[in-house]
């Protein structure tokens, strides 16, 4: 027998989950489950490196969000009491329920941000299908409401959740031996025999192991900016919020055994295949310039023209070899609306005389960019290889690389959004992530080391040291041999600086933190990273 975990929340549940998703994944297949779902906090960061890893392990992965929830209206946002939001899990069942995923989450940020991204009745009654609905941990709504005593409420919710979701909608019990978790269960399977629905069991699983406790511990204070002996910050109650075993979970849900059969029947009826191979590509638009011929006729028409400009009236016969190599190869895979599109909102940021870079990276090897004036390097002159950028024999995306200057950048963006449409221009996320002086900066100041005068220049040799062995062995357990050479090898370099002792006190809290390399590259901020038109012929979340 198995059971899969259907509440795990990854490193992308920003500075609460401890679980990168390489050993995340690999945790389970150890334990021998063959099932995983991810359901971070109110965001899908992670769902492609989760796919992608489960599939390598042999894992099926099932696709979910923990997402906020307000029974208001999510576009209330004007008291304090109009942040109060509950939590519910969504897991995805197919392609239908994985865009209906998508867009809940993308539109909890866009209309339902207030404090936390939120979504409504409204929002799930619109988007519902193709997803199972769980009631979350006790922090979600029927459990709040079962827990505030306000029961006829809790009922009347728990039948329009039904209404809504039918069979996929479950009541979830957890059991991480908190008092309210213990108080709300019974409460849960009273409701779930009254009302005829299922119930499952579920783990919160912010962490691979136990052990993990006390990294996510001081994780919470970094998030918090806490100190870890004040003891009135947030903390969780106990280490039990880990990936458990099958015969744990069964011994901790011994009197709702369906609870834990049932999460397998959600992983049966949980079958998203992501295609990866398929290209969304924009479709460029231009008076005049509609079916797919017309486009390449223009983009021709385009090359030559300002081949003549740039080569003379006769141009070699270099020139016209290497532009007809390079159209055969364009047109062939399919990438003409992608050069023309580039090459539109180029063009209109020179015409509106904002700066434009040269282009960067292997872009600069093809003469169609060069024509088009996407890039400002003649790659027959420098004998620049079009194939390092785009290639047949390895087909992948072209990536132009191209810059524009910071105060006008926005302008380039909105033209692209009133020509394509707002709906069908995305900005990419980035994320910021504890470097090693960043993360021994935060440990000190958790642990109450906020005023060292050297740990800036400790940070340049024995801190980068320290954080850089530790995250070397991240993924080892860390022996008493290891930990010898690692206490010698520290401890002579810290002979170099002032405050010996006190350096050593703060190393021996390294140890607490069984290497510093569990929260080294813990992504804990997003930021944009650069816009583009995308999948503009089928726009994702266009107003119906």
């Amino acid at each position: 027998m198995s059971i899969a975990h259907l509440h795990t929340h990854s490193e992308f549940s920003l500075l609460d989950g401890l679980n990168r998703i390489k050993r995340m994944v690999k945790t389970v297949r150890d334990l021998g489950q063959t099932s995983l779902a991810l359901t971070d906090h109110g965001v899908m960061y992670g769902v492609v490196d989760f796919y992608e890893t489960c599939k390598e392990h042999q894992i099926k992965p099932i696709i979910g969000c923990e997402l906020y929830f307000t029974d208001k209206s999510r576009h209330q946002k004007q008291s304090r009491e109009d942040a109060v939001n509950y939590h519910i899990v969504l897991l995805a069942k197919n392609h239908q329920g994985y865009q209906n995923l998508c867009k809940l989450v993308s539109l909890a940020h866009i209309e339902g941000f207030y404090y936390k991204p939120r979504i409504d009745w409204e929002l799930l009654e619109q988007y519902h299908q193709g997803l199972i609905a769980l009631s979350a941990c006790v922090k979600g709504h029927l459990p709040m409401l079962l827990l505030n005593q306000q029961n006829e409420e809790a009922y009347e919710s728990a039948k329009r959740y039904k209404d809504l979701f039918g069979e996929d909608f479950y009541l979830e019990i957890q059991n991480h031996g908190l008092e309210e978790e213990l108080a709300v269960n019974p409460l849960l399977a009273e409701m779930s025999r009254k009302l005829d629905m299922p119930l499952v069991a579920t783990q919160d699983a912010h962490y691979p192991r136990r052990e993990d406790a006390i990294a996510h511990d001081l994780l919470l204070c970094v998030q918090t900016l806490s100190n870890h002996e004040d003891p009135n910050r947030l903390k969780f109650s106990n280490d039990e919020f880990y990936i458990k075993s099958y015969e744990e979970m069964t011994e901790l849900f011994k009197e709702y055994p369906e609870a834990i059969e049932n999460t397998l029947k959600i992983a049966d009826k949980c079958n998203l295949e992501l295609d990866f191979n398929t290209h969304h590509l924009p479709v460029f638009k231009a008076d005049g310039v509609e079916t797919l011929d017309e486009r390449i006729a223009y983009l021709k028409q385009l090359c030559s023209s300002e081949m003549k400009v740039r080569y003379g009236a006769n141009p070699p016969q270099e020139v016209l070899d290497r532009l007809d190599y390079e159209l055969d190869i364009i047109i062939n895979m399919n990438f003409v609306d992608y050069f023309l599109v580039v090459q539109d909102f180029v063009n209109e940021a020179r015409r509106r005389n904002i700066y434009v870079g040269p282009g960067r990276g292997s872009a600069a090897g093809s003469l169609v960019s060069y024509l088009l004036k996407i890039t400002g390097i003649d790659p027959l002159r420098y004998n620049l290889y079009f194939e390092r950028f785009l290639n047949p024999a390895r087909i992948s995306m072209p990536d132009i690389d191209i810059d524009f200057e910071d105060e006008r950048r926005d302008e380039v963006i909105e033209y692209v959004r009133e020509k394509y449409g707002a709906y069908k221009v995305a900005q990419v996320a980035t994320f910021g992530r504890m470097e090693a002086r960043g993360v021994i900066r935060d440990v000190a100041r958790a642990y109450g080391y906020e005023n060292i005068y050297y740990t800036k220049h400790f940070s340049r040799d024995g801190i980068s040291f320290i954080a850089g062995q530790s995250y070397y062995y991240n993924d080892l357990s860390v022996s008493g041999g290891f930990l010898t050479y690692f206490n010698n090898s520290l401890q002579e370099r810290i002979s170099f600086f002032p405050g010996l002792d006190l350096g050593w006190q703060f190393h021996e809290k390294f140890r607490i933190y069984s290497s510093i390399g569990k929260t080294l590259r813990m992504p804990t901020f997003t930021d944009l990273f650069y816009s583009g038109p995308t999948n503009i012929g089928n726009p994702f979340l266009e107003p119906e």
